[in-house]
């Protein structure tokens, strides 16, 4: 019964997250929806896997939450710098010369 309810409470948080994903006023919105609908389903695939004795399921499921985070990693990416190939000099601060360092002119 407990298992039940369990599985029903995934599945209304997962429908929940759908529709967040459908509607999300932004793409990081949508893009967060996603991860978090992944996110229950890995729980799932692991309660289905313990109802059925099937320990090999949470081999399973722990392949999805890795393929799960890289995809929501570079989806992030890509929605801010949009391309995935993004330079690091775009990330590193920009040097400072020295020039107007409080010195004598």
């Amino acid at each position: 019964m407990l298992l039940a309810a369990a599985a029903a409470g995934l599945m209304t948080a997962m429908a929940l997250g759908l529709v967040r994903a459908l509607i999300g006023p932004t793409s990081y919105d949508r893009i967060l929806s996603a991860n978090s609908f992944g996110t229950k389903t890995v729980m799932f695939i692991a309660l289905i896997g313990f109802v059925f004795g099937r320990p090999d399921f949470l081999d399973i499921a722990i392949a999805y939450a890795l393929i799960n985070f890289v995809a929501t990693i570079a989806l992030m990416k890509f929605f801010r710098y949009r391309s995935l190939q993004a330079s690091l000099s775009r990330l590193a601060p920009a040097k400072d010369t020295g020039a107007d360092a409080g010195g004598a002119p």
